[in-house]
């Protein structure tokens, strides 16, 4: 017992002391906020600075396809296209719309050749691109070039009976609107540092207020491993961190428990090893040093000698019975159990204890009951009962067993009108080796293992006990077993 209570501990103190940096609690909480908080900022920011980016280069767009359409309105109307005496006058209008506007005007006809071009470089050659192309087949366009700088704006030029006579090709810059995206990303990268910095500060805050009790739970569980079972954690608030801490102590008082438990039991058992023990020594040494003794006084002494020795052997039965009980895995062999007839054999056994002290014996059968147990584990802790209320019954007192069942369950009752349990003493008296007769009486004490195993039989079918007693007036056991076995159990 006391091993498990170490190797416990001791897995505790493993599971903290082999965590590393990047398996840190820490380290955890600053990826967790990194995901929660910067990472949906930055998808954010790239998102906004797209959507801004698309809005003022489609503005941008549709801005300069109205433009490039009033031009082309207007050579359609003036006619300037087939008119070579207004062409001077053409070049001049266009010039001075192309300095207005910021961008430069090629206006190509339906062959593809350039007419005008208000930067003077492509009159007269054949100017080849998918936008002209899109705009003589009746399709405007407007895109950006490979350069990320020109953006190339082309619409279609009708006459009177609404066919294409030519393109207006607007060559624009969209520097402005890169240079005031840079600003908008500039900022937003300021923004998404910040957020960075604030997580860091507040992980590390907040992995502090965390941290702290663990490593003074971390502090405590190592010296529990090293057997100071006394330690305590201290609690405050009512977070998760302080449930923790408070099912730390738990934990640890009922291992302090078990080990006080263990001890107890070992003081117990060898205190009741030590008595016959030590009486079966006195008798020997009596014999051997004695010169002359009587053959009678040899017989009084090895009938002495043989009854400690049985003492020893109903100790150590004892012992085994419990071992048994206590294994995770109890054999049981369940059949079919006339919990009536169980009762009178018992009940016939005990008889001539109960004669000897004059004490009335009484059976009751409110209800015939079969049920499914291990018949010979249940007429044993049956049996430590009855004998209970006979040994602590004084002489002309009462014990009666009742048979009793609902649909569910039997209930089988032992009360005595013997000496009673006190009340601060009810809990304890399953305990292993407590007895109320604090003398340890051999007249009456037994091995003070009787309740144990008792308690142990019930629970193992899956049944319970319960107690009620009264100083000087008696005590009752009621103990409830199922009828029937459970499916999980069988």
């Amino acid at each position: 017992m006391n091993q498990s209570i170490y190797t416990q501990s001791g897995e505790l103190v493993t599971i903290f002391t082999k965590i590393r940096w990047y398996q840190g609690l820490r380290w955890k909480l600053f990826l967790a906020y990194l995901l929660v908080g910067f990472l949906p900022l930055f998808f954010f920011a790239s998102t906004v600075s797209e959507s801004i980016e698309n809005y003022f280069m489609s503005s941008r767009a549709t801005e300069l396809t109205r433009k490039a359409n009033i031009i082309g309105d207007q050579i359609s109307r003036e006619g300037f296209l087939f008119d070579s005496s207004r062409m001077e006058e053409f070049k001049i209008s266009m010039h001075e719309r192309s300095i207005e506007e910021s961008f430069r005007i090629i206006i190509i006809d339906r062959s593809g050749i350039v007419i005008q071009d208000t930067s003077g470089t492509e009159v007269g050659n054949t100017f080849v691109a998918p936008e002209v192309i899109g705009a003589l087949q009746e399709r405007g366009t407007s895109r950006v070039q490979a350069d990320g700088v020109t953006r190339y704006t082309a619409v279609p030029i009708f006459n009177n009976e609404s066919r294409v006579i030519g393109t207006v090709l607007i060559v624009s810059s969209v520097s402005d609107i890169n240079d005031l995206l840079a600003i908008i990303q500039g900022s937003l990268r300021s923004l998404n540092i910040a957020t960075a910095l604030v997580i860091v500060l507040v992980v590390f805050l907040v992995s502090q207020i965390i941290l702290i009790p663990l490593k003074k739970l971390l502090k405590v569980v190592e010296r529990v491993a090293d057997g100071h079972h006394d330690q305590k954690i201290k609690v405050s608030g009512n977070n998760e961190i302080a449930h923790l801490c408070k099912a730390f102590n738990d934990m640890n008082e009922k291992l302090q428990r078990v080990e006080d438990t263990r001890e107890e039991f070992v003081s117990n058992v060898s205190h009741e090893l030590k008595t016959p023990l030590s009486s079966i020594k006195v008798l020997s040494e009596s014999i051997l040093f004695q010169e002359n003794v009587p053959q009678e006084m040899y017989k009084e002494f090895l009938q002495d000698i043989n009854s400690e020795i049985d003492r020893m052997n109903h100790i150590v039965n004892d012992l085994l019975t419990l071992v048994k009980l206590d294994q995770t895995v109890v054999g049981l062999n369940i059949e079919s159990t006339d919990v009536n007839a169980l009762i009178k054999r018992i009940v016939k056994t005990v008889r001539p204890l109960a004669d000897k002290k004059d004490i009335q014996l009484i059976r009751e059968d409110t209800k015939n009951v079969t049920i499914e147990a291990d018949t010979m584990k249940l007429s044993l802790a049956l049996s430590n009962l009855i004998e209970n209320g006979i040994k602590y019954t004084q002489n002309g007192g009462s014990v009666k067993v009742t048979v009793d069942a609902d649909h569910q369950n039997v209930f089988i009752t032992v009360n005595d009108t013997g000496m009673g349990i006190a009340e601060d003493e009810l809990s304890k008296i399953f305990t292993r080796f407590y007895r109320v007769d604090k003398t340890r009486d051999r007249g009456t004490g037994g091995t003070g293992l009787g309740l144990s195993i008792t308690h142990s039989t019930v629970l193992l079918h899956d049944g319970s006990i319960r107690v009620t007693s009264k100083e000087g007036k008696g005590t009752t056991f009621v103990v409830r077993v199922p009828i029937h076995r459970s499916a999980s159990n069988v």
